[in-house]
């Protein structure tokens, strides 16, 4: 038990002390495999797939379009009903995770 504590203070020092909230990229990469890889891949489109890839994509410009289509501003009736159900956590994530992929 002080073992699985000791990991868990260990994490969030090292989360802290990298200014990086590492679980909002995990949370990202198991939101990306779940919702988005079967049309844009995680690091390269889906076979015969003709989506664009994600990975390298500025986190700003996914953040902002990802909204868009969740908000029904950006139309498309695939990318509306597929991030529809996604909170701005979500998208703050998955955006983050794609963002830090090499293309």
């Amino acid at each position: 038990m002080r073992l699985i504590a000791l990991s868990g203070l260990l994490l969030l020092g090292l989360m802290s002390s990298q200014g990086v909230n590492a679980a909002s990229i995990y949370a990202g990469h198991a939101t990306a495999a779940a919702v988005c890889s079967q049309c844009h891949g995680i690091k390269t489109p889906s076979a015969d797939a003709p989506f664009p890839p994600l990975a390298g994509r500025d986190a700003d410009y996914l953040k902002t379009t990802l909204k868009q289509y969740r908000d029904k501003t950006r139309k498309s009736d695939i990318m509306n009903a597929i991030v529809g159900s996604l909170s701005d956590s979500d998208i703050s994530n998955v955006a983050t995770y794609y963002a830090r992929l090499k293309p």
